[in-house]
């Protein structure tokens, strides 16, 4: 039997009635993460849908696997993206371990060559694609996972949950971190950790003081609001140094703020076994962000430098960088050097 990976969310619960009647029946199962989660929204869809749900307790390795990464890697300097880690070690790590195949509300598509090989694709919508945060997947993994919704639009996936009679038909899209609800990253880290950061300068950079900073966990490469620095143009995150409790701030103009490659490591190639010399693809080191040209060059098993073909802003340490040919996912990993 299928397990549908749901969140309580419409996107899954829709997956969950076209895995039912592509395969006759399937199985609604939540991660319970933290105690942030709520199954009651998923439970009821089921309860409509006519299919089994079941809880499984997750809190212990995602507090493991997630959590704790997510503060290290502020605490460190750098921004990480704990949707990404989810995915790999909770969604398609600890719940494939339930079922022989499962499927989640993801807009991708999964594609399968003539040769054997799995590919990863940008979802037909476009505004939704998902593909990013899916880079993590390995051709085992994409052979036992199914993204029903790949193929369709997200006023389609509401219409069709309002015509089910879904509960969840109009229920918003999740837009923070699920275990920081607030949006309050730095509180939340505190609260976790137990630790006291304390605060510090602001400098420019040639060293010169601008101001204070409440703590560098609050801070993350490229941001410009909430710095309560005056100045006379924007001022950027250029650098946080945790050793001196510094942070860079450069105005929105200054070369430093831009850079010409970046040192991606864990990198997971999915549409070929070995990138060639010289590769031209096209490269997201945001979720959001669009799409900027680039040159790959894979310098070991794991590693490749990615060097932009246009202006493009320094992303921060700790998030991914995904490679693109068109609509499909090359591959992805994450960024550890400028």
């Amino acid at each position: 039997m299928i397990l549908v990976a749901m969140s309580g969310g419409v996107d899954s619960s829709v997956s969950a009635y076209l895995m039912r009647e592509k395969f006759g029946t399937c199985k609604g199962a939540t991660m319970l993460l933290s105690s942030y989660v709520d199954v009651t929204d998923a439970k009821a869809a089921c309860d409509v849908l006519g299919i089994e749900h079941e809880v499984i307790d997750c809190r212990k390795i995602f507090t493991e696997r997630v959590i704790q990464k997510f503060a290290s890697v502020y605490e460190s300097g750098g921004t990480p993206n704990p949707c990404i880690d989810c995915n790999k070690f909770l969604k398609f790590g600890e719940l494939l371990k339930h079922s022989e195949r499962i499927a989640t509300g993801h807009y991708a598509r999964i594609e399968r060559e003539n040769s054997g090989r799995y590919l990863l694709r940008k979802a037909a919508d476009i505004s939704r694609d998902q593909s990013y945060v899916l880079y993590v997947l390995t051709q085992e993994q994409l052979s036992r996972v199914e993204f029903p919704l790949g193929g369709m639009l997200k006023p389609e996936v509401r219409d069709m949950a309002a015509s089910l009679g879904l509960p969840n038909a109009k229920k918003h899209d999740s837009q923070d971190i699920c275990f920081v609800p607030d949006g309050n990253y730095g509180a939340f880290i505190e609260s976790f950790t137990g630790k006291n950061y304390e605060a510090g300068n602001f400098v420019d950079a040639e060293g010169r003081v601008l101001g204070r900073h409440k703590g560098i966990i609050h801070y993350t490469t490229g941001q410009r609001k909430g710095l309560g620095v005056p100045a006379k143009s924007r001022l950027y995150v250029s650098k946080i140094d945790p050793a001196n409790n510094t942070i860079t701030l450069l105005p929105e103009n200054e070369s430093e703020l831009y850079s010409r490659k970046i040192i991606v490591n864990q990198f997971n190639l999915i549409s070929v076994y070995n990138l060639s010399a010289n590769f031209h693809a096209t490269v997201k080191t945001r979720y959001r962000q669009k799409e900027i040209p680039c040159v790959v060059n894979q310098t070991g098993s794991d590693e490749v430098v990615i060097e932009f073909r246009e202006r493009a802003r320094t992303p921060a340490i700790g998030q991914a960088a995904v490679i693109y040919d068109g609509d499909y996912v090359i591959g992805g990993g994450t960024i550890s050097g400028l």
